[in-house]
């Protein structure tokens, strides 16, 4: 190699270095959400455990939590956060258009919703299947028996092209009933107009705690026929606002493995572990790569806790909905839940 191939590779060397090391650009959506002082978060219109509001107005749950992550991090607060209750069919067109700066709506991530919709699908916060809640009193006990029978189900979902993918496949010719809203499916099936209704297990939960005159008289059949990771997506075309979301979820589950919490957060800056200071910002300042300060994830983990004091206060076994933990517990801890690296 000729001294002047030796001196192009060490610019080009230095140059990289230079552009690896530099912070990032914060991108527009970032840029507008400092400029109003708010995310614009898209949520269910009332999906207890995982987002809805009380009567005070006061908006709760696991994508909520997220939402509120997601404003700690890059504007210092949870509370600034603008809450737009979405149904299914008008939720990606809201995320499309602009209307909001992140969905974190109980959504399922498939093929053709990452491909065809212009939007990015960032991290599963919620593994969950599809399954069947029928009354007590029927005496149905596994999905095999609802042949020829009525199921009520909502449009617009990936739940309504499952049911219909499954009554095939398994010959059953499940008559579905079709609702275009949420509540209109629940309150069918509690009315006696279809003999079951179908949704995530974990909506089954929900709706079986809010909806039910008494929760006991129904039971959520043992069969999940589906997969369904569930988690935020964000518009195409803004890679900084895409890594944040991202990277604020990976964080709240690695604090959890790290046993970083809302409580010992503070403590926590001193200890010697060189991940719970990467973590925490005070070893090194992984925010800068973000376009954020050293503290964001920090205030993620004091606003709303890691991922499981999210899962446990929201749908974990001692919340009103009881769910196990499961497929959402740590890959440590026999679960699915596995986050890249804060490093």
């Amino acid at each position: 190699m000729s001294m002047k191939q030796v001196k192009l590779v060490a610019v080009v060397a230095a140059t990289l270095g230079a552009l690896l090391a530099a912070p990032a650009h914060a991108g527009k959506t970032l840029d507008a959400i400092k400029a109003r002082g708010q995310v614009i978060c898209g949520v269910n219109t009332g999906l207890a455990g995982f987002g809805a509001a009380d009567s005070n107005g006061k908006w709760t749950g696991l994508d909520v939590d997220f939402c509120r992550a997601f404003a700690a991090a890059t504007l210092g607060d949870g509370e600034k956060v603008k809450y737009v209750p979405l149904n299914a069919q008008a939720r990606f067109t809201a995320l499309q258009s602009g209307e909001i700066d992140v969905l974190s709506r109980n959504t399922t991530f498939t093929l053709t919703r990452d491909a065809s919709l212009g939007l990015n699908q960032t991290a599963i916060t919620y593994y969950d299947g599809q399954g069947f809640m029928v009354p007590v009193k029927s005496k149905i006990k596994s999905a095999k028996q609802l042949k020829g029978q009525t199921v009520c189900v909502q449009s617009g979902t990936t739940t309504e092209k499952n049911l219909t993918d499954y009554s095939k496949a398994s010959g059953l010719g499940i008559k579905p009933v079709v609702f275009e809203k949420l509540e209109a499916a629940e309150s069918a099936y509690f009315a006696g107009r279809c003999i079951a209704y179908t949704t995530d297990a974990s909506g089954l939960a929900s709706t079986r705690n809010k909806v039910a005159k008494n929760p006991a008289d129904h039971m959520i059949l043992p069969e999940l026929i589906s997969k369904e990771p569930l988690g935020p997506l964000v518009r195409r075309g803004d890679d900084e606002w895409f890594a944040i979301v991202k990277w604020v979820i990976y964080g709240l589950l690695e604090a959890e493995e790290y046993g970083v919490t809302s409580e010992n957060v503070d403590q926590q800056k001193s200890s010697t572990d060189p991940v719970v200071g990467r973590i925490l910002g005070t070893t090194e300042d992984t925010g800068k790569l973000l376009g954020l300060d050293k503290e964001w994830l920090a205030r993620a983990i004091k606003t709303t806790g890691n991922y499981g004091e999210i899962f446990e206060r929201n749908v974990g076994p001692k919340s009103a909905l009881q769910l196990p933990r499961g497929s959402n517990n740590l890959w440590n801890k026999g679960g699915l839940q596995y986050a890249p690296p804060v490093r």
